[in-house]
């Protein structure tokens, strides 16, 4: 008899799992409010990050904190209120960005984003999405050298212990991929692993498509309670109470405040982040995934206008939108390529799902049988969630994994 499963998160995690758990035989329904890849997957920069084999740490040099205070940088903002709010998790996250535990972290992290590309691959073919997808990396932009020959070495390192394949572009090089841009760019890394989409979101809605196509089901309701019945699962919504043998939370940012219900409190936080479309002025046209390393943002040139994207805001999740990094961001962005004018009416806003070691939760849930668990992926959500489905499956399956879960199980905190 087939397994029935439901996971709750349609982003790119959840669609995921509700894919690899489809291929193993899984009857699946997947619930969400809003319809797939529709809020943090939609909004995010759109890169496949083979290269990103080290979490975003804390900053601990003081140089660096004292540059933050002031709140004028692009490439992380707070508000006081939600400092405080994420206090606990905060202090955590400092810690674990110290060079002893930072140092342990990097090689389980790495562990997963090896494993992105080789995971993407077959949904994005079988989800007919080849449309949406190059394979022809993305640009890291330098103004000075000292801090381009510092990021070469990282690069070296990454490229001796993981992988990681790059080239180093001077001037010249830069100018062959991208000639509209300013003559403050002196040089570039072009990671040449990473795979781009010129739509994050339809990606989403293209592996769900997927999912209903091989008898998988999409709910599109609140959820409005999670519990235990003997040894199955019910999960209550607005439109239909369902009944499973499996439950997986892959609720991204909201999966915290979701797990206190069922007794469990995991230090989650987010990181906001904005994005905003752009046209350009003719004839100027952006070839590359460009990121602005020594500032802190991204252009991307998407199907819907040219996307920048913002660094970090520290801040409650519900708070109002505060699109003054945005502008700061733009102003910056417009200095050193023709962008014209903007294409949406007000910035996107999102939450990246956080935890303070920089890695997420993936396995089962320690006190209730038939619950799973896969979030807080900060970053790479959209870069890790088929990978994280495949493990995650094969856990549910009681396969072995292709890598160690053990740095992700969820009684470690």
């Amino acid at each position: 008899m087939m397994r029935q499963t439901v996971v709750l998160g349609a982003g790119m995690v959840g669609v995921s799992i509700a894919w690899h758990l489809q291929q193993r035989g899984h009857q699946v329904t997947l619930v969400d409010r809003r319809q797939p890849g529709r809020e943090t997957s939609f909004g995010n920069a759109g890169i496949i990050q083979r290269e990103a084999v080290r979490p975003y740490a804390f900053p601990r040099d003081m140089k660096t904190i004292l540059s933050v205070l002031p709140n004028r940088r692009v490439d992380i903002r707070y508000r006081a209120a939600g400092m405080l709010n994420a206090a606990s998790p905060l202090l955590s996250y400092w810690h674990n960005s110290s060079s002893r535990q930072y140092k342990k972290i990097v090689p389980e992290w790495a562990s997963l984003i090896q494993l992105c590309l080789k995971a993407h691959g077959p949904m994005i073919e079988a989800a007919s999405a080849e449309h949406l997808v190059r394979r022809e990396g993305w640009l890291e932009i330098y103004r000075t050298q000292a801090r381009l020959d510092k990021r070469i070495e990282e690069a070296e390192e990454a490229r001796a212990l993981y992988g990681v394949q790059f080239d180093v572009l001077d001037r010249a090089g830069v100018e062959r991929k991208e000639p509209d841009l300013g003559s403050d760019i002196i040089g570039a890394i072009h990671w040449l692993d990473p795979w781009t989409v010129s739509d994050p979101g339809a990606l989403v809605a293209a592996y769900a498509d997927d999912v209903t196509k091989n008898g998988g089901e999409i709910l599109q309701a609140d959820i409005q309670k999670i519990e235990q019945v003997g040894e199955r699962w019910r999960v209550v919504t607005q439109e239909q109470t369902l009944e499973a043998d499996e439950v997986v939370v892959a609720l991204g940012p909201w999966a915290g405040d979701w797990m206190k219900g069922l007794g469990y409190h995991f230090p989650t936080f987010v990181k906001r982040g904005y994005h905003m479309h752009y046209a350009t002025k003719p004839p100027a046209k952006l070839n590359n995934w460009l990121m602005d390393a020594e500032v802190g943002y991204l252009l991307a040139p998407m199907n819907a206008g040219v996307r920048l994207t913002t660094g970090a805001e520290l801040d409650r999740m519900e708070s109002p939108a505060d699109e003054q990094q945005l502008g700061a961001a733009e102003k910056v962005a417009r200095s050193i390529f023709p962008l014209d004018e903007r294409r949406d009416t007000a910035a996107w806003k999102g939450a990246r799902p956080c935890l303070p070691d920089m890695k997420p939760v993936i396995g089962p849930a320690p006190r209730h049988p038939g619950l799973w668990l896969a979030f807080g992926h900060g970053h790479q959500g959209f870069t890790l969630g088929p990978a994280t489905g495949q493990l995650l499956a094969d856990m549910m399956q009681g396969m072995p994994t292709e890598i160690d879960m053990a740095p992700f199980r969820a009684d470690r905190f």
